[in-house]
């Protein structure tokens, strides 16, 4: 069923520690707008749907989430791994070192962790593809803030290219909401 090839989606590569670059991008690990709740949301929603067609997008795209959790991590980590103490205390990650090391957790840039009221499923299709869409924009303009933010140019790709897909997730959302509607607008005759 799974082909799985030792290699990140899209490579990670940082200049050098910047813990505090760490303590923004780890948003996108256990944040709201994240790519943990986005793929626990379509991963969950894909049973709902009428349309075997959208029930496959929700799965490939949930699936591909989690691979942008995979190139978060290895970002967030990278970022940390090699920060002295001292780093880690400067950029107020003193508190989540004390309980995480510089292990990865789920939590958002506020060091408040994951929790499952981030995901949305209604068990209705529109109302749930209309939320895919929201989530996908909201995703975008996070990483759109993360490079904003970012100092690395680097960290600064991967970011690109993770908004680049966030996009591309948005549209196959509003093609799934036409066809799914639709198909609920049609008469059914049996």
């Amino acid at each position: 069923m799974w082909l799985y090839q030792r290699m990140l989606q899209y490579p990670v590569k940082v200049s050098g520690p910047n813990p505090a670059l760490a303590k923004n991008i780890i948003t996108q690990y256990g944040g709201p707008d994240g790519e943990l709740a986005a793929s626990m949301r379509y991963l969950t929603q894909r049973y709902t749907m009428p349309l075997k067609e959208t029930q496959g997008l929700l799965t490939d795209v949930g699936t591909e989430e989690l691979a942008h959790l995979e190139i978060v991590a290895a970002l967030v980590y990278n970022l940390v791994k090699d920060a002295s103490i001292q780093q880690i205390k400067a950029a107020g990650l003193d508190p989540y070192y004390a309980d995480h090391d510089r292990a990865l957790y789920f939590v958002n840039a506020d060091g408040n962790p994951w929790t499952a009221a981030y995901i949305q499923s209604k068990g209705d299709p529109i109302t749930d593809l209309h939320e895919d869409m929201a989530a996908e924009q909201k995703a975008r303009s996070t990483y759109e803030y993360l490079i904003d933010l970012s100092d690395d140019p680097l960290v600064t790709d991967a970011l690109r290219w993770l908004r680049e897909r966030e996009i591309v997730h948005f549209q196959r959302f509003g093609e799934a909401l036409v066809r799914t509607q639709e198909y609920l607008d049609n008469k059914k005759f049996y």
